[in-house]
Order: C-alpha cells, then structure tokens, then sequence
C-alpha cells in the first residue's frame, strides 16, 4: 500500500512539472498611444524607431521600451526581474518607414535579426538594436546603413549596458527609411 501511495505521488509531481513546461507564452499586445516606456515613461509613440515589450510571469501587462537596445538591457540587467516570459519587437521589414515602426508587427526577440552599430540612432538618441524577421531585411539595412548582424544573444552586453554619449549637436535621423519596411 505504501509503495503504490510513493508511486502515485511520484507521478502526480511529475504531471505537475509537465503542466508548468508547457506554461503558453502571452501574446505581443497592439500598440497604444497609452504605453509608456518603461525607463523613461514617456509616450512610446512619441519617439522614431522599432519598440519592444517585455512580458514577465504573472503580470498581464508588458513593459513598453521606446528602443529596443533598453530592452536588451533590461534583459541582461542584474537590477531587473529574470522572469521574462516574452519579448516582442517591431519587424523593422515590414515597418512602414522609421517613423512608423508599426502597432502590431510584433516578432519574438529570439527569432529576430539584428543589426547593430548601424548609422542610424534609436528613438531616444543611442545607439539602437535593430530588428528584422529576416535575415535578407537585416542584411538589406545594413548594406544601407552600416553595422553588423546578430541574434539576440549575440548582441554584446556592453553595447546595451555601456554609458552613451550624446553631444548637444547630436540630430536624430529623421524618417530615414533607407533599408526599412516595403
């Protein structure tokens, strides 16, 4: 009695570590003018570039990023919260230009293409994370503006951690769509 009571119980935990593997990642939520963006809380659509949201467990509501390099930077921050349970960006490929990135053309980070070091800046001035559905999109902006390609984890911490430099000279690119979207 006492063996098939273990078995049982053995089984029964089993079946509850099976149950939470297959935890269903939330889905990217449209874009809206009420997102503000986690770092600076400001109107993320106040701002040029590609955005990215971060879901973690348990809460039902993402984080909005105005660029997503704070995204990656949140990821790899040891201040911040390591239950992520998604992170979408904008497929810069089918953005209507830089200035659009779009509302709901949302990709998974780790599916996504990135170039990095490019000429073009992000929407709070630094340098950005850009990210492509495909590789041919990412390869095709940076044969227009520079910089290398890579995955998300990839990308360096430094280049999302370090301190940037911004001159009081520095101009932002307006709606340079060189590379980005149709």
């Amino acid at each position: 009695m006492k063996r098939r009571f273990i078995v049982l119980l053995a089984l029964g935990l089993l079946a509850a570590c099976q149950e939470e593997v297959g935890i269903v990642k939330p889905a990217a939520i449209a874009l809206t003018p009420e997102a503000a963006g986690h770092y600076c809380q400001m109107t993320v659509l106040e701002h040029d570039g590609p955005k990215a949201q971060i879901h973690l467990t348990g809460n039902p509501f993402p984080f909005w990023f105005t660029q997503v390099r704070d995204a990656v930077a949140f990821m790899h921050s040891p201040e911040e919260p390591k239950n992520i349970a998604a992170i979408y960006v904008n497929d810069m490929a089918v953005a209507r230009s830089w200035k659009e990135p779009g509302f709901e053309n949302w990709i998974e980070a780790e599916a996504a293409w990135f170039v990095v070091g490019s000429r073009q800046t992000g929407g709070m001035g630094a340098p950005e994370t850009i990210p492509f559905g495909t590789e041919e999109g990412a390869k095709a902006f940076a044969a227009a503006n520079g910089g290398r390609i890579l995955r998300l984890h990839d990308i360096p911490v430094d280049y999302v951690l370090a301190p940037v430099e911004l001159s009081s000279n520095a101009q932002l690119k307006p709606d340079h769509a060189d590379g980005v979207g149709q």
